[in-house]
């Protein structure tokens, strides 16, 4: 909602006020029963109460981040600034907007008036007593039965921790290669190949499939619309805008004769490329994506030739065996999916041209230009680390082995083909609320510190490609230097701000130390 102070309108007033050289002016609000003020020329403006997103470990005066126009907004409540009880928000509830090198806003319990006040009604803060902090005020209005307390933006932008710490470029490692994750995962460092492979998993109607992974481009919610084609095929359900690029859209569920199902929260378009990478992707629509797998080659076996011969499961080129076999994911063929009788004839070729040709030179450039990240949630919040920082994903087991004399945000361990693999409970460790063990839990496994690691977060929604010009420096909003969230991601469009994490800060020296002693 717009505010109540305009911009235009405040330059106005202080250039009226600027007239007289024994006058100022200030917005006053009111928080409890103080009133209280900050410097005119310093309001940018005065907005309803937005929504909010939660940042773990932040100072507790932080009420949350914001997007403001494009902007991600720091507000902190003044009442936790201040030691007073929080209470519900409401119609006279509002947020300033102070600009101070950079903008930040504050909640007040409801607004009061701009005044003037002249030079000699303003006094220093040495006369007052323990009303708050004296340090955030640069002075004191003192009338005739009142008394209005001058905040100092500055201070109190670092007092709340809303200040903006100095932060680096993205790392150098970031998207070394435009793959899911980089092809070094797949080889030694010795330049041979490794025996182990990775395949990203999805479940059609019960049953688990997979795809190499470097074979996915990425992973991506389905929107909610999508353009129907004429005369497409059945298998064939339209095209979408991804990026400002067309990607057609593929029911396996229609391809491969199975029974409709209507699309859910969990369902995902795994993003594919075909025909060789230069010559574009494909999108298949998939009841869930599961999980990131990392297995051993010997347990995949080539598709039986009595299956394979017959034509009908073509597309599906090996099997892997997982549990001793009391698991099986069918592994798909890229190029044979879609290079069946039925696809060739269903027009793609020629919605790939269109792709290439909407695309254009743009490719080169937006692959310069966008990151790659893992999108996890925690609690009500979404938020992304690096996709070659992430080595594996899986299912957290029915069974955690837990180890004496630990913090309690270690869960346990637990063996992972043959390896022991300490397991973080990440709610914890940002001090959240527990919640109960679910089906859509997930362990993202990262390398701390030499230290294989697993982190128990609530659900791995996608895989997503952000422009870098969507990508900002986080406000420095932890109360430690080694704050884990290093940037923010603001998708204005979407309506979404997800916090990128700095996986090498998830855990400090001695965190790490608890975990080799777990391990």
């Amino acid at each position: 909602m717009s505010s109540p102070i305009q911009p235009h309108t405040a330059d106005r007033e202080v250039a009226a006020a600027e007239t007289g050289q024994n006058v100022r002016q200030f917005v006053t609000f009111h928080v409890e029963r103080e009133t209280y003020a900050v410097p005119l020329a310093e309001v940018q403006e005065i907005i309803r109460l937005p929504d909010m997103v939660d940042v773990p470990l932040a100072p507790a005066a932080l009420a949350g981040l914001a997007n403001l126009r494009g902007s991600v907004l720091p507000i902190t409540s003044l009442r936790r600034l201040f030691a007073l009880q929080d209470r519900p928000h409401d119609d006279a509830t509002r947020v300033v907007v102070v600009s101070h090198g950079t903008a930040f806003g504050f909640v007040v319990d409801r607004m009061a008036s701009v005044v003037t006040a002249e030079v000699a009604e303003i006094e220093g803060t040495d006369s007052l007593g323990g009303t708050i902090d004296t340090d955030m005020l640069s002075g004191v209005i003192k009338r005739e039965g009142a008394m209005i307390m001058i905040l100092d933006p500055a201070r109190l932008m670092q007092r709340s921790g809303a200040a903006r710490a100095p932060v680096g470029g993205p790392r150098a490692e970031l998207l070394a290669e435009a793959g899911l994750l980089s092809s070094s995962r797949g080889e030694t460092e010795a330049g041979g190949i490794s025996d182990e492979i990775q395949l990203v998993s999805f479940e059609l109607s019960g049953q688990e499939y997979a795809l190499p992974i470097e074979h996915v481009q990425e992973i991506v919610q389905v929107p909610e619309i999508v353009s129907a084609l004429p005369n497409a095929p059945h298998h064939a359900i339209g095209v979408i805008t991804l990026r400002d690029r067309l990607l057609p859209l593929v029911s396996l569920r229609r391809l491969f004769g199975l029974a409709e199902a209507g699309l859910s929260e969990q369902s995902r378009i795994v993003v594919v490329s075909w025909n060789g990478a230069a010559t574009g992707s494909v999108g298949i629509v998939t009841d869930t994506v599961k999980e990131v797998l990392r297995v051993a080659r010997g347990i995949v076996d080539p598709l039986p030739d009595l299956l394979s011969g017959s034509g009908g499961l073509r597309e599906i080129e090996a099997i892997c065996r997982i549990d001793q076999g009391r698991r099986l994911v069918s592994i798909l063929s890229a190029e044979r999916l879609f290079d069946t009788a039925a696809v060739a004839t269903s027009g793609l070729d020629g919605m790939e041209k269109t792709m290439r040709d909407t695309r254009g030179a743009d490719e080169t450039r937006q692959g310069d230009e966008e990151e790659q990240f893992v999108v996890f949630r925690l609690a009500d919040e979404e938020y992304g680390v690096p996709i070659d920082a992430v080595h594996e994903i899986v299912r957290v087991p029915e069974q955690l082995t837990r180890v004496p004399r630990t913090p309690r945000f270690i869960e346990g361990v637990v063996n992972l083909r043959g390896a022991v693999l300490p397991v973080v409970d990440q709610r914890r460790r940002f001090q959240l609320p527990d919640t109960e063990r679910n089906d859509r839990q997930r362990i993202m496994v990262f390398m701390i510190e030499n230290v294989r690691t697993g982190f128990i977060v609530d659900s791995v929604s996608e895989v997503l490609k952000i422009p870098r010009s969507a990508i900002a420096p986080a406000p420095d909003l932890s109360q430690d230097e080694g704050s884990a969230i290093e940037r923010i991601a603001n998708l204005a469009e979407a309506k979404r701000i997800i916090l990128m994490l700095n996986v090498d800060r998830l855990l400090n020296r001695r965190e790490v130390a608890d975990l080799r002693r777990a391990a």
